[in-house]
This record gives C-alpha cells, sequence and structure tokens, in this order.
C-alpha cells in the first residue's frame, strides 16, 4: 500500500514529521511496517519551463529546427530539436544542459550539424509520464503545456511532480490500513496529533437513486449494497491535482468519473463500481449468485465461465459485474455515457476470493475484499463519490441513495483488564494511560468493556487489545525481563495415549507398522468395488497434485493397505502381518470450511493366519481397550456383515458396543484380490479410532480370585448352518445367570451324524459362585436352564 504525503496532509497536521525518514521508523515502531520510501520528481533537475520565441531552419539540415527560447535567463536560450509540434509563443518543457530527465538520462550542451544546442525540448514520456498524466499531450511530440506558468518555472511545481511517497508492507488483518484515512489514522495517533476526517456531502438534485434503478439484494453473501445515481455526465480528463494523486499511489488516470471510483477506493479503502445506466435492462440491479453455464465478458475482454458458487451483479436479464472482482464489459463507461449508476458494496470475503481464483483474476477490488471490509464504509465512500462528482462538474447527483442493509453486524465488546494487560506483556503501564491509548485509537470504553469502531475488525479478544497497548505504549520502552510465567510440561492427550495403547497392542500381536500416503487415485474406488454411490467416494480433491494418481484425498486407507501387501507379495515375501494408523479425509457440503480428518486403524495380513485369526487379533484389541467385560458376558458383540464391497460377502464380521460399529474384518474379497493380483487369501480389519477412544475405558477394574473351586461342562448343540454362534452364546449367558464364569467355544462339527445343512457347536462352561462350593445338583440346575433356553428360543437340543 502506497500513501502520497501531499494526500497525508488532508487528514493531518504534517508539519509534525521532521523527514520521511523519521515517519518511517516511528510508523515501523507503531506496527505499521515502512518498506521504503521515495521522493517524486528527484530524477529531474534543471527542467524548467520555456517561452518559444523564434524558429528557423538549420542551414545543413532539413529536418532540423533552430529555436530561441525564453527559460528566465537574462538572455534566449538556443536549442537545436528536430521535433514540429511547436511555434512561437508555446510554452514548452526544457531540459538545460546540464540537466536529467527520467530513466537517469543526463543532457549536455552540444553541437549538432555544427550549430550549438544548449538543451533539449522534452516530451511527456521524457519526464516518466504519459498522455493520461497529461491528457492535452501528444504521444509522439514535444509536450506543450496549458498550465498557466512563467519561463523559468520548475516543470515539478507546474504539473504537480513533487510528492513523497510511503511504501508499507500491510498485514492482511488490517483492513482499514489498505485506505489513505486508515493509514492517516495510524499516523496521527502514532504523531498524537488530532486525526482531521470531513464528513462528506453532496447537495443533489431532485428524485431518487431508486427512481432510475431499482436494487434487490438475493443472497446473503452481499452484507450491504448501496446506490447513487448521475445525470447528465460530462466524461472529462480529471483535474491535474486528482491526476497527479492518483498517480502518486500507481493508480493509472482514465476519465473523471473512473478516476473519482479509483479515487474513493485508495482514500475510503471501498472498492468502488460505475455502471452504465443505459446498458442495465430493465433499470433493475440484482445480487444472485451465477446460474449453472452462464458467461460474462469483463472489463478486459475476457469471457469467463462461471459456477453457481460465484456471486454476480446483473440487470434484469444478464451478468453486468462479478461481485467484488471485475465490472462487465456490457456496462462499462464510455465518452457518450449519459447517467452512471455507482456502486458500494460489501462483500463476503471468502466468495469474492473463491470467485477471483476460479475465473483466474486477481484485481485490486478483490484483494480488498478478500480481506474483509467494514459494511459500514460503504455509504461514506459513495458520498464521498457523489461529492466529488459535484466538485468535478462531472455531472448532476441524485439527491436520494438507496442503501440494502440487511443486517448490522453487532457490536464487539471486549473485557478491559488493565492487571491482566500489564501482567501479559511484563508491564507497569498506568490504567489512565491505556485509556488515552484507548482514546487515540477511537476505541470506546463502556461499563468496563471496550467497543472497538467497527473500521477495526482485527480487534476481537484480549490479546488483541494488548497488542494495541503495546503497540502504542511503545515497544522501545518496554523492558527487557526474565520470563515471568513458570514453565509448563508438555503431556500426550487421552487421545494420544489411546493410539500408543493400539500400536503396542498391534505390536504385541505380531504386527509391523507401516506408513502410507493420504492422497490416492480415484481408481482405487474402482479396485475395491465401491458402488458408484458410495459415500466413500466423495473426497477432497487437490488442486496442484503431483500427479493422476495423487488426485485426491483418502476416505479409506484399505486400498493402501492391500497395495502394500502386494508389493510385499512383489518381493518373494512368504507372508507379511501390518498395521497403519491412517488419517481420513471427508469434505464437507461448504468448500470454505476445511475437511473432517478422522484416523483409523486399519490391519492386514497374508500368509500366515485365517479368519479366525483376524478375528483374534480384533478381539484383543477390544479386551485390552474396552474392557474383559463381567464374566461371561463379553463387552463386545460380534456379528456377521455382508455388505461391505470389499469384503468377501461370507467372511466377514463386525465388532460393535452399545449398537455402534467399531470395527468390521474378514477376508479380501476374491474380485478385490483379482483386481490388486493378491495371489493368496489376505485379511483386512478396519478400526474406526474415535468411536473406539470414545467406548474405551480407562480406568482397570479388579476381580477377586475365586476361593472356591470351579465347574465345568462341556455342552454340545445341534443348530442349522445359518444359525450364528454368537446368537447361541447370547442365549447361553442370559439363561446360565450370574454364576457362568467363562463361556468358550472348543469345536463346531459337520458331517453325517449330525445331517445335511445342520452342525454341532460344543462349549466350554465354566461354573462359579463365589460364597461356596457349588454342588452336583446346582451345577446341573444352571445346565438344565441352558438346555431350556436354547431349546424355548432356538428349539436347539443337546446333542446326544
Amino acid at each position: 500500500m502506497k500513501l502520497s504525503f501531499k494526500w497525508l496532509g488532508d487528514f493531518m497536521d504534517t508539519s509534525v514529521i521532521e523527514s520521511p525518514k523519521s515517519y518511517c521508523d516511528l510508523l515501523t515502531d507503531t506496527g505499521s511496517k515502512v518498506e521504503g520510501y521515495e521522493i517524486l520528481g528527484e530524477e529531474l533537475e534543471n527542467v524548467v519551463c520555456a517561452k518559444l520565441l523564434s524558429c528557423e531552419k538549420h542551414p545543413d539540415a532539413d529536418k532540423l529546427t533552430i529555436c530561441q527560447v525564453d527559460c528566465g535567463e537574462e538572455s534566449p536560450r538556443q536549442i537545436v530539436t528536430a521535433a514540429t509540434n511547436m511555434k512561437p509563443g508555446d510554452m514548452l518543457v526544457l531540459a538545460k544542459a546540464p540537466a536529467k530527465l527520467a530513466g537517469g538520462v543526463v543532457i549536455k550542451a552540444g553541437k549538432l550539424r555544427g550549430v550549438e544546442s544548449n538543451g533539449m525540448f522534452c516530451s511527456v514520456a521524457e519526464l516518466g509520464l504519459t498522455v493520461h498524466d497529461v491528457p492535452y499531450a501528444v504521444e509522439d511530440g514535444l509536450l506543450v503545456l496549458e498550465e498557466d506558468c512563467r519561463p523559468g518555472d520548475d516543470v515539478r511545481d507546474v504539473l504537480d511532480l513533487r510528492d513523497t511517497v510511503i511504501e508499507f508492507e500491510i498485514t492482511s488483518n488490517r483492513q482499514d490500513c489498505f485506505s489513505v484515512i486508515g493509514l492517516a489514522r495510524e499516523s496521527a495517533v502514532s504523531y498524537r496529533t488530532p486525526f482531521r476526517l470531513p464528513e462528506p456531502s453532496f447537495r443533489g438534485v431532485g428524485q431518487s437513486a431508486s427512481d432510475y434503478v431499482s436494487v434487490s439484494v438475493e443472497d446473503s453473501l452481499c452484507r450491504r449494497y448501496c446506490a447513487a445515481a448521475v445525470k447528465n455526465v460530462k466524461i472529462a480528463p480529471s483535474p491535474k491535482w486528482m491526476r497527479s494523486r492518483l498517480r502518486a499511489m500507481g493508480v493509472r488516470p482514465i476519465n473523471n468519473i473512473v478516476d473519482i471510483t479509483n479515487y474513493v477506493m485508495l482514500e475510503y479503502g471501498q472498492p468502488m463500481h460505475a455502471f452504465d445506466k443505459e446498458f442495465l435492462e430493465d433499470d433493475r440491479i440484482v445480487v444472485r449468485r451465477a446460474k449453472a453455464g452462464e458467461t460474462i465478458v469483463t472489463l478486459d475482454e475476457q469471457e469467463r465461465k462461471l459456477t453457481e458458487k460465484d456471486l454476480l451483479i446483473c440487470d434484469g436479464k444478464k451478468p453486468v459485474a462479478l461481485a467484488g472482482v471485475m465490472g462487465g464489459l456490457n456496462s462499462e463507461i464510455n465518452p457518450d455515457t449519459k447517467t452512471v449508476i455507482f456502486e458500494s458494496a460489501n462483500f463476503d470475503g471468502v466468495s469474492v476470493r473463491l470467485t477471483a481464483k476460479s475465473v483466474g483474476m486477481r484485481t485490486e477490488s478483490s484483494g480488498r475484499f478478500e480481506k474483509g471490509l467494514d459494511p459500514e464504509n460503504c455509504l461514506p465512500a459513495l458520498i464521498r463519490a457523489c461529492q466529488l462528482v459535484e466538485e468535478l462538474g462531472a455531472g448532476e447527483v441524485v439527491s436520494g441513495i438507496t442503501d440494502v442493509y440487511p443486517s448490522k453486524p453487532e457490536q464487539r465488546r471486549i473485557p478491559f483488564e488493565p492487571e491482566r494487560i500489564n501482567k501479559f506483556l511484563g508491564t507497569d503501564i498506568p490504567e489512565e494511560t491505556m485509556k488515552e491509548i484507548f482514546s487515540r485509537l477511537e476505541i470506546r470504553l463502556e461499563d468496563g468493556m471496550l467497543l472497538p469502531p467497527s473500521f477495526r475488525t482485527d480487534l476481537v479478544c484480549f490479546a488483541d487489545i494488548a497488542e494495541e497497548v503495546a503497540r502504542m505504549y511503545g515497544y522501545n520502552r518496554i523492558e527487557s525481563t526474565a520470563f515471568k510465567v513458570s514453565a509448563r510440561i508438555g503431556k500426550r492427550s487421552a487421545e494420544h495415549k489411546f493410539i500408543n495403547r493400539l500400536h503396542t497392542i498391534c505390536i504385541a500381536n505380531g504386527l509391523t507398522e507401516i506408513e502410507t500416503y493420504s492422497f490416492i487415485s480415484e481408481k482405487t474406488y474402482d479396485l475395491l468395488r465401491l458402488k458408484a454411490d458410495s459415500p466413500l467416494r466423495k473426497s477432497v480433491v487437490i488442486s496442484n497434485p503431483l500427479g493422476e494418481d495423487t488426485r485426491i484425498m483418502r476416505t479409506t486407507a484399505v486400498g493402501s493397505m492391500i497395495e502394500t501387501l502386494v508389493r510385499n507379495q512383489a518381493h518373494r515375501n512368504e507372508s507379511a502381518s501390518l498395521y497403519e494408523t491412517a488419517r481420513l479425509y471427508f469434505p464437507g457440503d461448504d468448500e470454505r470450511v476445511l475437511p473432517e480428518e478422522r484416523t483409523s486403524l486399519v490391519i492386514g495380513f497374508y500368509g500366515d493366519g485365517d479368519f479366525y485369526t483376524m478375528k483374534g487379533i480384533c478381539e484383543s484389541i477390544a479386551e485390552k481397550t474396552l474392557g474383559a467385560g463381567d464374566g461371561a458376558v463379553k463387552s463386545y458383540e460380534i456379528a456377521a456383515e455382508s455388505g461391505v464391497e470389499y469384503f468377501h460377502p461370507g467372511r466377514c464380521a463386525v465388532l460393535t458396543k452399545d449398537g455402534e460399529k467399531l470395527m468390521t474384518f474378514g477376508e479380501v474379497h476374491p474380485e478385490v484380490m483379482k483386481n490388486y493380483g493378491l495371489e493368496k487369501k489376505a485379511y483386512v480389519a478396519v478400526i474406526d479410532v474415535p468411536a473406539l477412544f470414545r467406548k474405551s475405558r480407562t480406568e482397570a477394574v479388579y476381580r477377586d480370585i475365586g476361593k472356591f473351586p470351579a465347574v465345568t461342562r462341556d455342552l454340545a448343540f445341534v443348530c442349522d448352518e445359518d444359525v450364528q454362534v454368537g446368537e447361541l452364546e447370547k442365549i447361553i449367558i442370559q439363561s446360565a445367570g450370574k454364576h457362568l464364569e467363562s463361556l468358550r467355544v472348543f469345536d463346531i462339527y459337520r458331517g453325517e451324524q449330525v445331517g445335511e445343512g445342520k452342525k454341532s457347536v460344543a462349549f466350554k462352561l465354566v461354573i462359579r459362585h463365589p460364597e461356596k462350593t457349588l454342588t452336583d445338583e446346582e451345577s446341573e440346575k444352571i445346565v438344565g436352564k441352558v438346555r431350556a433356553g436354547l431349546e424355548r428360543e432356538l428349539g436347539i437340543a443337546i446333542r446326544s
């Protein structure tokens, strides 16, 4: 951000500034970092106004002219030139030898074809200017001055080229400092001098802007929209003082209407736009999202394809501007424009940034909007633009202004805690000094609460307030001291400790840890047989991927595990038992919200074990995290599962607790094995770590070792093939009662002795009473309850 010293003088007394260097040092000390400064016009030396007295042809050159000029000296000066666009009486710009021009060009006296020449007439280019800076100048000829000046006057004063420009590096949180007023306010506070901000106003003539155009805001991304109408517009060059200030700030002057919008943007930090009313169909302005397939040709004559997320300014039928980015070519100001509609609006910063990014165009306007502007600034900026229109005679401003402001932001309130501020900063600043600082910063103090002004969007919490005190009190005045806070010992969170426990359990089960990339290819989902409408296919897309195979962030790590198993198989490893605590990424409905990250524990092996090996590993993890349960009652349940695309439909199970799925494990589907080229049967488990953590038991429960002997009974039951063992276990546990200490399946038999479609499941029951030795009658009574329960619930009898 640049700042003109001349412009700064409109808002504060610049006589208090000793030098540009001292100003840069002070502003840097108070938090507004200065990159450097430039003294404009400094490179021009001995360049003055000169009145052409006479012209005569060079005796030895047809294209040269010998001129006599009055440049304020006692006698005329002779200049030889090849230019032709001048006549006696014209006021020209003369580089009196010796002189310096823009770009370090040095002019010396010399002879041209034997005739002495004591300088050189200048064009706008040789002064470092363009025809936009001096509208009446010709591009390929001498600059003939139209200003009121005398021979010998310094051209820097005549063309208003003298100024000092400061270059600031403004952080994105200080959006108020991307304006002359914002930097002037900071400068006045730093120098403890009054800040002057005249309230803009204009006279206006009859009617209202609503009589010329109606405004409708259909999307909440537009927080405020103000519009004003100017009739009988007279398009012309801007006055010299405005062109000079725009040039100093690095903005090219164009014409009075466009220059007014740029001038107000620089002064107030509020981007503006001007529409030619003649091209606004139905006399309407509608703020809405783009429709699918809609396009707009912007002022740079490029056609932009839009998405439904882009915010547009439209008339009754078509888009006329990309909100906060650039106007449309179909409504631009031209020399024949008669009625102008000025726009001063406030758009959502994130929306503007995403739109600018999607169309590949970042402008001065979008760069300001994306930092989050103050909606309260819209109306003053628009009034200032109307004031300039009247001052420049650029048209007649219609009296009424249209202001659509659905809801004002709430006033932020931050507690005033002087003691805490001193403790935080390590200072001893008096409370009254702090209050004086807040007063200069326009931060009100009411009932012990600080109320930041609307333009200070960066002040939201205690730390922000403490920083304001420190920077305005003076960082250099704060003495260096030792740390006044006690050191704290870092420690792992409960979730990190839980993940470390999972690492220990996995290693104890003979698994080796691996790490794989979080970004994968969409082809992985096809290899895993995921359905087209599977929620796992909805992935975060990387905008600048390393390649086609790393375009998306994974939503499952099963593919990464199988790829690693295949790699081990390719290296002739007979078996591999692996695990990974993988990060998964799930996009939200709103692009502005970061994706949800979850941790998943994935286990995979081949060559050494089967389905029951994987089941044992999962049960080991469950027992060590969920607890061992109460007696024979386990703390979890296992049931068959057949709906997971990448698992074998008949060799897959889920482990749940209280109805919540914690683990899914089983044999990899044969088609998936074929897709990846796996030759041996592989088994995979997917464990939801956050869910397991929520259900885990952190405290160990002590249980007395039984004092009395246990009774064991082996029971075998014949049931249908489709009856799950887990279902049998449930009924046995419910029927046996509280004295059943443990229950274990030790045999499953299928054969001629039990019949086709049947199986025999054998259980070992351990029964123990905590206060006595069970008699045979008491034990048989418990076994009888088990038989009766199974026969009642499933019609199953004991195998004879």
